[in-house]
Protein backbone atom coordinates (compact mmCIF):
# COMPACT_ATOMS: atom_id res chain seq x y z
CA UNK A 1 0.00 0.00 0.00
CA UNK A 2 1.57 3.40 -1.18
CA UNK A 3 0.42 6.18 0.99
CA UNK A 4 -3.06 5.47 0.89
CA UNK A 5 -4.08 5.75 -2.86
CA UNK A 6 -7.33 5.66 -1.47
CA UNK A 7 -6.85 2.61 0.11
CA UNK A 8 13.38 24.28 29.81
CA UNK A 9 16.74 23.02 29.15
CA UNK A 10 18.06 27.00 28.64
CA UNK A 11 17.91 28.02 25.71
CA UNK A 12 21.32 28.18 23.99
CA UNK A 13 22.55 31.18 21.97
CA UNK A 14 26.16 30.19 21.53
CA UNK A 15 27.81 29.98 18.15
CA UNK A 16 26.55 26.60 15.98
CA UNK A 17 29.74 24.69 16.65
CA UNK A 18 29.62 24.65 20.22
CA UNK A 19 25.66 23.61 19.98
CA UNK A 20 26.83 20.78 17.95
CA UNK A 21 28.75 19.27 20.34
CA UNK A 22 26.78 20.37 22.85
CA UNK A 23 23.45 17.98 21.10
CA UNK A 24 26.18 15.68 20.94
CA UNK A 25 27.26 15.40 24.58
CA UNK A 26 23.91 15.82 25.11
CA UNK A 27 22.40 13.01 23.55
CA UNK A 28 25.06 10.72 25.73
CA UNK A 29 23.69 11.69 28.56
CA UNK A 30 20.33 10.89 27.51
CA UNK A 31 21.23 7.12 26.38
CA UNK A 32 21.57 6.70 30.85
CA UNK A 33 17.62 7.76 31.45
CA UNK A 34 15.43 5.55 29.01
CA UNK A 35 15.21 1.83 30.55
CA UNK A 36 14.85 0.53 27.70
CA UNK A 37 18.06 1.56 25.97
CA UNK A 38 21.29 -0.61 25.76
CA UNK A 39 24.31 1.05 24.61
CA UNK A 40 27.57 -0.84 23.53
CA UNK A 41 31.01 0.47 22.10
CA UNK A 42 29.75 -0.56 18.54
CA UNK A 43 27.06 2.01 17.43
CA UNK A 44 24.28 -0.46 17.85
CA UNK A 45 21.26 0.67 20.31
CA UNK A 46 18.60 -2.26 21.61
CA UNK A 47 14.78 -1.32 22.45
CA UNK A 48 12.35 -3.39 23.39
CA UNK A 49 8.82 -2.08 22.23
CA UNK A 50 5.50 -4.08 21.70
CA UNK A 51 6.99 -7.35 22.49
CA UNK A 52 9.71 -6.73 20.08
CA UNK A 53 13.52 -6.64 20.97
CA UNK A 54 15.07 -3.80 18.38
CA UNK A 55 18.50 -3.23 17.75
CA UNK A 56 19.15 0.03 15.67
CA UNK A 57 22.45 0.86 13.60
CA UNK A 58 23.73 4.04 14.72
CA UNK A 59 26.67 6.42 12.87
CA UNK A 60 28.20 9.11 15.33
CA UNK A 61 29.63 10.96 12.29
CA UNK A 62 25.99 12.12 11.19
CA UNK A 63 23.15 14.10 13.42
CA UNK A 64 20.27 11.87 11.36
CA UNK A 65 21.78 9.00 11.90
CA UNK A 66 21.60 9.25 15.72
CA UNK A 67 18.38 8.49 18.14
CA UNK A 68 16.54 10.81 19.93
CA UNK A 69 14.92 11.45 22.87
CA UNK A 70 11.74 12.80 20.96
CA UNK A 71 11.88 9.49 18.84
CA UNK A 72 12.05 7.25 21.75
CA UNK A 73 9.42 9.19 23.36
CA UNK A 74 6.92 9.08 20.61
CA UNK A 75 7.55 5.16 20.32
CA UNK A 76 6.57 5.29 23.56
CA UNK A 77 3.58 6.84 23.47
CA UNK A 78 2.88 5.17 20.37
CA UNK A 79 3.01 1.35 22.26
CA UNK A 80 0.70 2.90 25.28
CA UNK A 81 -1.91 4.48 23.65
CA UNK A 82 -2.80 2.13 21.00
CA UNK A 83 -6.70 2.83 21.35
CA UNK A 84 -5.96 6.41 20.67
CA UNK A 85 -3.53 6.35 18.23
CA UNK A 86 -4.41 2.70 16.12
CA UNK A 87 -1.87 2.37 13.44
CA UNK A 88 -3.29 -1.09 12.34
CA UNK A 89 -3.46 -0.88 8.83
CA UNK A 90 -3.46 2.81 8.47
CA UNK A 91 -0.83 4.09 5.98
CA UNK A 92 2.45 6.22 7.74
CA UNK A 93 4.80 8.72 6.47
CA UNK A 94 8.10 9.71 8.53
CA UNK A 95 9.38 12.62 7.62
CA UNK A 96 12.84 12.74 8.93
CA UNK A 97 13.64 9.15 9.60
CA UNK A 98 16.74 8.79 10.30
CA UNK A 99 17.80 5.66 11.85
CA UNK A 100 14.13 4.60 11.76
CA UNK A 101 13.34 3.18 15.35
CA UNK A 102 9.99 5.38 14.81
CA UNK A 103 9.46 3.60 11.98
CA UNK A 104 10.23 0.52 13.10
CA UNK A 105 7.61 0.62 15.50
CA UNK A 106 4.73 1.99 13.56
CA UNK A 107 5.50 -0.84 11.10
CA UNK A 108 5.15 -3.18 14.52
CA UNK A 109 2.26 -2.20 14.94
CA UNK A 110 0.51 -2.69 12.04
CA UNK A 111 1.10 0.37 10.27
CA UNK A 112 2.20 0.62 6.21
CA UNK A 113 4.95 2.85 6.88
CA UNK A 114 7.03 4.91 4.33
CA UNK A 115 9.79 6.13 5.91
CA UNK A 116 11.84 9.38 4.47
CA UNK A 117 15.14 10.81 4.77
CA UNK A 118 17.83 12.53 3.10
CA UNK A 119 19.73 10.00 0.27
CA UNK A 120 22.77 9.46 2.60
CA UNK A 121 20.65 8.18 5.26
CA UNK A 122 18.72 5.53 3.51
CA UNK A 123 21.40 2.70 3.57
CA UNK A 124 21.30 2.71 7.14
CA UNK A 125 17.68 3.27 7.03
CA UNK A 126 16.53 0.82 4.96
CA UNK A 127 19.25 -2.01 6.91
CA UNK A 128 17.65 -1.09 10.25
CA UNK A 129 13.61 -1.16 8.92
CA UNK A 130 14.35 -4.50 7.11
CA UNK A 131 16.38 -6.23 10.04
CA UNK A 132 13.97 -5.11 12.60
CA UNK A 133 10.96 -5.63 10.91
CA UNK A 134 11.17 -8.58 8.50
CA UNK A 135 8.56 -11.53 9.37
CA UNK A 136 7.34 -9.40 11.98
CA UNK A 137 5.26 -6.67 10.26
CA UNK A 138 2.09 -6.61 8.11
CA UNK A 139 3.25 -4.90 6.05
CA UNK A 140 7.09 -4.17 4.39
CA UNK A 141 8.39 -0.44 5.01
CA UNK A 142 9.58 1.53 2.06
CA UNK A 143 12.12 4.23 2.17
CA UNK A 144 11.78 6.85 -0.03
CA UNK A 145 14.61 10.40 -0.86
CA UNK A 146 12.40 13.38 0.75
CA UNK A 147 13.95 17.07 0.92
CA UNK A 148 11.74 19.18 2.72
CA UNK A 149 10.50 21.54 0.63
CA UNK A 150 11.62 20.65 -2.32
CA UNK A 151 10.31 18.47 -4.85
CA UNK A 152 7.22 17.55 -2.92
CA UNK A 153 4.63 17.69 -5.93
CA UNK A 154 6.20 16.22 -8.36
CA UNK A 155 7.44 13.45 -5.86
CA UNK A 156 4.47 12.66 -4.10
CA UNK A 157 1.51 14.42 -5.60
CA UNK A 158 -1.62 14.62 -3.61
CA UNK A 159 -4.00 12.87 -3.22
CA UNK A 160 -2.14 10.00 -4.99
CA UNK A 161 -0.09 10.05 -1.95
CA UNK A 162 -1.90 10.69 1.12
CA UNK A 163 -1.74 9.31 4.76
CA UNK A 164 -3.97 8.32 7.92
CA UNK A 165 -0.52 9.88 10.19
CA UNK A 166 2.61 11.56 9.39
CA UNK A 167 5.50 10.97 12.39
CA UNK A 168 8.01 13.83 12.84
CA UNK A 169 10.02 13.57 15.76
CA UNK A 170 13.39 15.89 16.74
CA UNK A 171 13.09 17.49 13.67
CA UNK A 172 13.35 20.84 14.86
CA UNK A 173 16.81 21.91 16.15
CA UNK A 174 19.23 24.69 14.98
CA UNK A 175 19.01 24.36 11.43
CA UNK A 176 18.06 27.10 8.39
CA UNK A 177 15.02 24.34 7.35
CA UNK A 178 11.92 25.47 9.27
CA UNK A 179 9.90 27.08 6.77
CA UNK A 180 10.66 24.12 4.53
CA UNK A 181 9.77 21.90 7.43
CA UNK A 182 6.57 23.40 7.78
CA UNK A 183 5.88 23.66 4.03
CA UNK A 184 6.21 19.60 3.77
CA UNK A 185 4.05 19.23 6.66
CA UNK A 186 1.46 21.24 5.12
CA UNK A 187 1.89 19.72 1.71
CA UNK A 188 1.00 16.22 3.88
CA UNK A 189 -1.50 17.45 6.61
CA UNK A 190 -3.95 19.92 4.50
CA UNK A 191 -7.72 20.62 4.61
CA UNK A 192 -9.48 17.74 3.25
CA UNK A 193 -6.85 15.22 3.72
CA UNK A 194 -8.02 13.31 7.24
CA UNK A 195 -4.60 13.16 7.99
CA UNK A 196 -2.60 13.54 11.57
CA UNK A 197 0.50 14.82 12.31
CA UNK A 198 2.21 13.80 15.39
CA UNK A 199 5.35 15.66 16.10
CA UNK A 200 7.65 14.64 19.00
CA UNK A 201 10.47 17.27 20.03
CA UNK A 202 13.07 18.23 22.86
CA UNK A 203 13.70 21.64 23.52
CA UNK A 204 16.79 22.85 23.26
CA UNK A 205 17.02 26.38 21.55
CA UNK A 206 14.83 29.44 20.73
CA UNK A 207 14.03 27.70 17.16
CA UNK A 208 12.14 24.89 18.97
CA UNK A 209 10.03 27.40 20.69
CA UNK A 210 9.69 29.48 17.53
CA UNK A 211 8.66 26.62 15.48
CA UNK A 212 6.26 25.33 18.09
CA UNK A 213 4.38 28.85 18.27
CA UNK A 214 4.20 28.25 14.43
CA UNK A 215 2.93 25.14 14.54
CA UNK A 216 -0.13 25.68 17.09
CA UNK A 217 -0.65 28.71 14.24
CA UNK A 218 -0.72 26.96 11.25
CA UNK A 219 -3.14 23.54 12.38
CA UNK A 220 -5.34 22.49 14.83
CA UNK A 221 -2.77 21.07 17.76
CA UNK A 222 -3.21 19.63 20.61
CA UNK A 223 -0.15 18.85 23.16
CA UNK A 224 -1.22 14.94 24.14
CA UNK A 225 1.90 14.83 26.61
CA UNK A 226 4.71 16.77 28.03
CA UNK A 227 7.68 15.37 29.58
CA UNK A 228 9.44 17.26 32.00
CA UNK A 229 12.34 14.92 32.44
CA UNK A 230 13.67 14.47 28.76
CA UNK A 231 12.43 18.30 28.17
CA UNK A 232 10.00 16.87 25.42
CA UNK A 233 6.48 17.71 23.86
CA UNK A 234 4.44 15.77 21.83
CA UNK A 235 1.88 17.52 19.85
CA UNK A 236 -0.99 15.78 17.88
CA UNK A 237 -2.25 18.07 14.71
CA UNK A 238 -5.19 17.89 11.75
CA UNK A 239 -5.44 20.77 8.84
CA UNK A 240 -7.34 24.17 9.92
CA UNK A 241 -10.06 23.86 7.29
Amino acid sequence: MEGRKKAEEPLINSTAVVEHRAMAGEELDNRKICEQRVYDALGKESFYFVGYNICIQESMDVFGALIWPGAIALCQFLENNQQEVNLKDKAVLEIGAGTGLLSVVASLLGASVTATDLPDLLPNLTFNLLRNTKGRSRYTPRVAVLSWGQYLDRDFPYPSYSYDYVLAADVVYHHNCLEDLLKTMHHFCRPGSQTTLLWANKVRFQSDVWFAESFRSNFKATLLAELPEQEVWIYKATAKE
